[in-house]
């Protein structure tokens, strides 16, 4: 079993976690969408992600191209 993080820790991720919290609201959609299609998702739920996916990928490619 891993140690209990000291409180220095504690308070050092919570500071990271007050200055970055658009980038921790970031990681935890994309853990979340990760572990959705890993362990829930369904043959429907894949097509759908699919088409969504592709759908993004042309929006981002035309932003570069711009």
């Amino acid at each position: 079993m891993a140690d209990k993080p000291t409180e220095a820790h504690l308070k050092a991720n919570r500071k990271w976690d007050d200055k970055n919290k658009e980038r921790k609201q970031y990681i935890n959609k994309r853990s979340v969408a990760r572990n959705f299609i890993k362990q829930l998702a369904t043959n429907d739920d894949l097509s759908e992600m699919l088409a969504l996916i592709s759908d993004r990928h042309k929006i981002l490619k035309k932003q570069i191209d711009e």
